[in-house]
């Protein structure tokens, strides 16, 4: 396992993890996926309000085709009724 933050990279066994989690380092293994992020990570102000904007975005978009879609399953529950009831 690595340990890196910044620019420093320690070999690590699992016994150290937690130690260094807690020290802000990211986790990963030897092929370089990251395992575990360290503590303390935070984002800018900026990027917080872009993904909340794409998020409030994307639950209207969500909501619309919710009502869409029962829109759609009523027209459909009549045309089977009218179907049914012409044969």
């Amino acid at each position: 396992m690595k340990a890196s933050k910044g620019n420093k990279v320690y070999t690590i066994d699992e016994t150290q993890k937690d130690f260094y989690v807690a020290q802000g380092y990211d986790i990963s293994d030897e092929e370089g996926n990251l395992i575990e992020y360290g503590a303390g990570k935070s984002i800018s102000y900026e990027k917080h309000k872009e993904l909340q904007e794409k998020y409030e975005d994307l639950l209207d978009k969500c909501n619309m085709l919710e009502k869409e879609n029962k829109k759609l399953k009523k027209e459909i529950e009549g045309s089977k009724k009218e179907i049914e009831g012409s044969k």
